[in-house]
């Protein structure tokens, strides 16, 4: 039986046989023949409707075989291809709220028609109504609707419980990171979850959209759990949490080939990145932000709104997200010693203003007035981050790029990033911190945090290629110094944080704190110096670091690495001054001093790569044993080389072999 409402057309015998003068006689239509089936001849037939396939339902030869329509659940209306109306691909691209980067000539939107109706990407004029025999179904395993559906198959299917997820995330973590608009995404939500169900419903469904749901599930799915989980419950909410994050993937990758780029990919592609740096995922984070930023990119965001005549709030709004991208990007890449997707000489865009336009109309956000530093909004930190951002992508193209840099250039970069320090306004000061506004704005303690993380690691990343490093007139004292101010200060966060509740933590670990780990510097600092005055202290709180770390129930294997190479410090650290004191009472000296026997042996020419010992100037007997020598002392004065190449990376402390190598090879120093 057809629906309540079809409207069927029989066709008179002398239509449907011009098409074939010999051979049998078709009775069936296209479908009906290829399974076999009996037809009761009539457009579209019942067996097609039956089938939910109208719009497959055709004449075979007929040369002019009607097309479906469909309109009403329910309903079908029969249109001749004489009758209809030709309509540009490129509608289709703009109907689905992506414009367009380079106009009608970007093939966007040809891709979102060849997806849906495979028509050729170089013929834009083609009439969409003649491609009738490309149209497949979401339930067709082989159609590009199969993948919509499947992964609307992973949501929850109960509203509450979606909801429940939504605001939990939007009132634990959104606030804190500038993910989404609160009230834009409830009502995209509500859209979502009221559709019809039907082939033009699923057609309907935006992939860019639906990855940002999913990721913010992902997100929301380890935030609802106890605060003490056990470990099966921990290990379910994480499971639960993986899965999300690899829709939200899928979905990412996918859904440029049914649509165009938006804010919505963009947004999405950055909340996977900041997902990575909370799971330790350092290394993947570079390729989820560099797709991110070609989204971006495609929908011209590295050219500022006012050149595109835009309007106040959205070009407020663009800077922003161009300037979360523009710090991750930067960050992520001089971690990994890889090359940053962002050149700014080929960007045209500002830093975005001291003011907060979200929750305006467009006529209200463009009379409203930037505010001075001394008032801080949602949109300062991104300001100010923008700054440092550039100072990073400065220390890698001059200090870590295809030549070597001279260390006067280190300390021009660590000025620049002094001076940025001197310019932050109190209430983001690195040393005593003006609170006062702490309550009033919720969000400033963790944009703080976010901030003073992003100095210390930039600093530390620009001197550790030299915290090894030693001269005779001690020309690399700056970055033995910078190296152990800013892990110090770092690691007193990262003690208060641990503290913190699940969404506390986690709207810590979403800034780059989760790049690198303060406490592996501070590892190598004690095994470097273990009779250091401050080596004590440093061995203590690592101590306490690593037994919070061990009764964290969520600590995955990520954090556990870095848990492990830490306590391979402490034990070198601990077992060489055992050794040493030891050594001490037996033979009545009171420490090792390596250096007096062969200072004289250096080439003194000042500060710089020059002060550096090398095997070379070892005098001969420098590598033959002494009985003042402790147990497993290593007769090399520097470390490898392999540390101090300007182009070495961090290893990942899931290398665990290469971190008790380089461990075992540091020289001991008083």
């Amino acid at each position: 039986m057809s629906p309540k409402g079809a409207k069927r057309t029989r066709f008179p015998p002398d239509a449907r046989s011009t098409a074939r003068k010999r051979g049998r006689k078709i009775t069936s239509c296209s479908e009906c023949h290829s399974r076999k089936q009996k037809c009761n001849r009539e457009m579209p037939c019942s067996r097609c409707i039956q089938r939910g396939v109208p719009n497959l339902c055709q004449w075979p030869g007929d040369e002019k075989s009607p097309q479906v329509r469909p309109q009403e659940r329910g309903s079908t209306t029969v249109v001749f291809e004489a009758d209809s109306q030709v309509t540009e691909i490129g509608q289709i691209y703009f109907a689905r709220g992506a414009p367009s980067f380079f106009g009608n000539s970007y093939f966007g939107h040809q891709v979102a028609a060849r997806m849906i109706h495979e028509s050729a990407p170089d013929l834009p004029g083609m009439s969409l109504l003649s491609t009738k025999n490309s149209l497949q179904s979401f339930r067709n395993d082989s159609g590009p609707f199969s993948q919509v559906w499947d992964l609307l198959g992973l949501l929850p299917r109960n509203k509450m419980t979606v909801d429940r997820l939504i605001e939990r995330f939007l009132s634990d973590i959104n606030w804190a990171i500038d993910a989404v608009h609160p009230e834009t995404f409830r009502s995209q939500f509500a859209e979502f979850w009221g559709r019809k169900f039907g082939f033009d419903e699923i057609a309907s469904v935006d992939l860019r959209w639906l990855a940002l749901l999913f990721i913010i599930l992902a997100f929301s799915v380890l935030l609802d759990g106890p605060e003490t989980p056990s470990p099966e419950k921990a290990k379910e909410n994480e499971e639960a949490s993986l899965r999300f994050y690899w829709a939200s993937r899928r979905a990412i990758v996918i859904s440029p080939s049914f649509h165009g780029e938006s804010l919505d990919l963009v947004r999405a592609g950055l909340m996977v990145t900041r997902y990575l740096l909370h799971t330790r995922q350092v290394a993947e984070s570079w390729l989820t932000v560099s797709f991110a930023m070609r989204m971006a990119q495609a929908q011209g965001m590295h050219i500022d709104g006012e050149k595109w005549g835009l309007s106040k709030k959205a070009t407020e709004i663009r800077r922003r997200l161009w300037g979360n991208l523009y710090m991750l990007d930067k960050a992520i890449a001089l971690a990994l010693g890889r090359p940053y997707a962002i050149s700014d000489h080929m960007c045209v865009i500002h830093a975005p203003e001291n003011v907060w336009l979200d929750d305006m109309s467009d006529e209200q956000s463009s009379l409203a007035p930037s505010k001075p530093l001394t008032s801080p909004t949602r949109s300062t930190v991104t300001l100010l981050g923008n700054g440092l951002a550039k100072i990073s992508g400065e220390i890698q193209d001059r200090c870590f790029g295809l030549y070597p840099a001279s260390y006067d250039m280190v300390t021009e970069m660590d000025k620049k990033l002094l001076e940025w320090k001197s310019q932050l306004p109190p209430y983001f000061a690195l040393d005593d911190s003006d609170i006062s506004f702490d309550e009033i704005h919720t969000f400033l303690p963790w944009h703080r945090l976010y901030l003073h993380s992003a100095f210390h690691f930039a600093r530390i990343t620009l001197h550790r290629p030299y915290l090894l490093r030693e001269s005779i007139s001690n020309s690399f004292r700056l970055s033995h110094e910078a190296c152990t101010s800013s892990a110090s200060s770092d690691l007193k966060v990262r003690l208060r944080s641990l503290n913190y509740r699940i969404a506390e933590n986690m709207r810590w670990t979403l800034g780059t704190h989760n790049m690198f780990n303060s406490a592996l510097i501070l590892g190598i600092i004690a095994v470097r110096r273990p009779k250091a005055p401050q080596t004590a202290a440093i061995i203590h709180d690592l101590q306490v670091y690593c037994e919070i770390l061990r009764t964290d129930a969520s600590l995955n294997a990520f954090g556990l690495a870095e848990v492990k190479v830490v306590e391979l410090c402490i034990d070198r650290a601990k077992g060489f001054t055992k050794a040493t004191d030891q050594h001490a009472n037996d033979s009545n000296v009171d420490s090792i001093n390596i250096m007096p026997n062969m200072a004289s042996q250096c080439n003194n020419s000042g500060n710089g790569m020059n002060d550096v010992m090398s095997m070379d100037d070892l005098p001969s007997n420098a590598l033959e044993a002494s009985p003042n020598h402790p147990p497993g002392y290593s007769p090399d004065l520097i470390w490898p080389a392999i540390w101090e190449d300007q182009n070495f990376a961090f290893p990942q402390a899931a290398d665990l072999e290469t971190w008790e190598q380089m461990i075992s090879e540091i020289t001991y120093h008083d």
